[in-house]
């Protein structure tokens, strides 16, 4: 797919400028999303440029184990839906796709016994599913797992009715009972509990059982989320528009060093929170103009310092915080406790990798804050944690540090955005790919 090999290290050389035009890959949240709802109607959907990161590919194994039909079709997927019929007594392993294996949980209750497991005990292994689960027992459902994390098995049947589910720590669980309510014959009435994270994911659920024909409603808050039950996901023909949490880190490099770079297949009114970077760079300085679907970063201005509240834009808070640690001043994120609980603990493993580089930074139990430097020596080595978004701002970090940096396990680069390499070599920048040592 990128041409690299399956397990690499990155080094990532100074860039003098980057300068060019790249297209914004799908977004990886939103088709992960259509590709289950296309799994949940009867009869043939056309994902159209459907993402290729990992968690897409994980999704689509499980759903064609689950008895999906599956077929690539260039950049689209067709999917042949099992509708409400997920086939009984079937092992999924989505990999280290949080999403995806929550996704399935929920749906999970329509079947007799489906087991969930993964491969990346140390990742996802270690991520809380508790009350997802607690949620799902309530309503009925037979669950089987330790401390609330995989391997879990989940069978049905469940009732509808009223529940509820705590969006203290992730949306995902909501989003999970989300896409199980319409095919309950007394649907859901979800009561969503604690200090609601994330809510653009909770919206983007929402549009996507809207593209599917499921009515739904919610109060403006998302406290509360009533889907009738009875309903068929329809069949059709959707289109996965351009990411914005990967596209995120393309702006930040671009800001970041001399030149011009455009950026197409961004919808300006999308779902997306991380649409917000745009916001974020512009308030930091960056000189970024809109036409239509396309951004144009003019980069090499100095940067400043902001404190923002980055809940809202969590998957894009790793590529600000490249641009925040060259800007001039401190930079402080606050309200973004969720990143503990991602591929790595995005707080702490940030923290020490930003004071690897010379960088000054520190974190409290929610947020996280760095203070930018006008010189980044480089010339080290660099821990990725195994996690994209790491990737992501190490590699922004490199290409204006004075010496190349390496970057441990640059392969999960792929669970989210496998061109991200490729897209920067587009625009003038310079790696090279030694193969891992480890994993």
């Amino acid at each position: 797919m990128d041409g690299l090999p399956k397990r690499f290290d990155v080094i990532v050389y100074p860039a003098a400028e980057l300068r060019g035009e790249v297209r914004a890959q799908p977004s990886k949240n939103y088709t992960t999303r259509y590709l289950l709802a296309a799994a949940l109607a009867p009869g043939e959907t056309r994902v159209v440029g459907a993402a290729t990161s990992e968690d897409a590919g994980a999704m689509l194994r499980c759903l064609g184990d689950w008895g999906a039909g599956i077929e690539h079709c260039g950049e689209d997927v067709v999917v042949r839906g099992f509708g409400a019929r997920p086939r009984a007594g079937v092992t999924l392993n989505p990999g280290n796709a949080g999403a995806v294996a929550r996704f399935l949980m929920g749906v999970a209750a329509l079947t007799e016994q489906t087991t969930f497991v993964t491969d990346h005990p140390d990742s996802l292994g270690r991520r809380p599913q508790g009350d997802l689960l607690e949620a799902l027992a309530r309503l009925g459902a037979r669950v089987r797992s330790e401390d609330g994390r995989l391997p879990v098995t989940i069978s049905g049947p469940v009732r509808g009715g009223t529940v509820e589910v705590s969006a203290e720590r992730s949306s995902q669980y909501a989003s999970a009972l989300m896409f199980l309510a319409p095919l309950l014959p007394g649907g859901l009435d979800l009561r969503l509990t604690g200090d609601i994270k994330s809510h653009a994911p909770l919206r983007q659920t929402l549009d996507t059982l809207a593209a599917f024909g499921v009515q739904a409603s919610a109060s403006e808050d998302l406290g509360r989320v009533t889907i009738p039950g009875g309903q068929t996901y329809q069949s059709g023909r959707v289109t996965v528009p351009g990411d914005y949490p990967g596209s995120a880190a393309l702006l930040a490099a671009a800001a970041t060093r001399p030149g011009e770079v455009r950026l197409s297949n961004l919808r300006e009114h999308d779902l997306q929170g991380e649409r917000e970077a745009v916001a974020v760079l512009r308030e930091m300085g960056a000189a970024i103009t809109r036409e239509g679907d396309t951004l144009t970063v003019r980069g090499g201005a100095p940067l400043w310092a902001v404190t923002r509240d980055g809940d809202g834009f969590t998957d894009a808070v790793q590529a600000l915080t490249a641009a925040a640690a060259l800007a001039q001043g401190t930079t402080t994120w606050e309200n973004v406790a969720t990143l503990r609980l991602k591929e790595c603990d995005r707080i702490s493993d940030t923290r020490r990798e930003l004071e690897r580089l010379g960088l000054h930074a520190s974190e409290t139990g929610d947020s996280l804050s760095v203070s930018g430097t006008a010189t980044l020596a480089g010339g080290v080595t660099a821990d990725g944690h195994g996690d994209h978004r790491m990737i992501m701002l190490l590699t922004i970090l490199g290409l204006s540090a004075q010496a190349p940096l390496r970057i441990t396990g640059a392969h999960h680069i792929r669970k989210s955005y496998p061109l991200f390499f490729r897209h920067l070599e587009a625009l003038g920048a310079r790696f090279d790919y030694p193969e891992a040592t480890r994993a």
